[in-house]
């Protein structure tokens, strides 16, 4: 492993997924421009739009919700050969 390309300054930082208002610490580099209190602890905070608690592969839900409705749209589009597969 080549020495001195990996960052130093970890800290412990809450990750909230919005969708489900799931949240989970963990050591992160990232960086944030707002806290949170977590049992009495201030932490940076990093939204997400989804993570394990919410991504269809993990919860087994076969339709995913997102903001900007990508897949609703696709899902609709392509209804009808979709379904003639199905048959």
């Amino acid at each position: 492993m080549r020495k001195g390309i990996h960052p130093t300054n970890y800290r412990i930082v809450a990750f909230k997924d919005m969708s489900n208002e799931t949240m989970f610490l963990t050591r992160s580099t990232v960086q944030t421009r707002e806290t949170v209190v977590v049992d009495g602890v201030e932490y940076p905070l990093y939204k997400l739009e989804i993570s394990n608690t919410s991504h269809p592969f993990y919860t087994g839900k076969m339709k995913l919700v997102d903001t900007a409705g990508r897949v609703d749209k696709f899902m609709n589009r392509y209804k009808k050969h979709l379904d003639a597969k199905k048959s």
